[in-house]
């Protein structure tokens, strides 16, 4: 069974890293697909967090990544798919999931979404929250991999 891991991955971190690797011993192959969110202005370009990503996921097999602006459910049915696995960190994220799979599940009936809680080490780690740290120079190693650091530094220096 094949499933999709959408998100905006701006950047991806440990905890989106952490979802992908248990979600490939659940599922036969995963699709990581990287979207806009028009509730949030992007820190990097799609084109640049495919790269990270592709980087931040080298080695992981049965795995691949796309890029998809649209809705979600537009990619479901022009790949079809059915499924979606998203990581769940907070009482927060269960209302934003739930409002979103119910709206999708109106506009593709045979959508699902499975959730899988958070690592409790990676429970507060957000893609905002390790750009404000970058922002200030913060360490962000126990955060994000190496190719996201350093896509950070890059940024906060210009």
């Amino acid at each position: 069974m094949k499933v999709i891991y959408p998100g905006t991955f701006d950047p991806i971190t440990y905890g989106h890293l952490d979802i992908i690797k248990r979600a490939l011993k659940i599922f036969d192959e995963v699709t990581i697909v990287l979207m806009n969110n028009p509730r949030k202005i992007p820190f990097f370009t799609l084109e640049e967090r495919f790269e990270m990503t592709k980087k931040a996921t080298e080695g992981f097999e049965n795995m691949r990544i796309d890029i998809h602006q649209g809705l979600l459910v537009q990619y479901i049915k022009t790949h079809s798919a059915k499924t979606v696995i998203r990581g769940l960190r907070a009482l927060e994220d269960f209302e934003y999931e739930f409002e979103m799979a119910m709206t999708n599940r109106q506009m593709c009936p045979d959508f699902e979404a499975i959730y899988l809680m958070t690592d409790l080490k990676y429970l507060f780690v957000s893609s905002s929250m390790v750009k404000e740290i970058a922002q200030f120079k913060g360490e962000l190693s126990k955060w994000v991999p190496q190719v996201v650091e350093e896509g950070l530094r890059k940024k906060f220096q210009r």
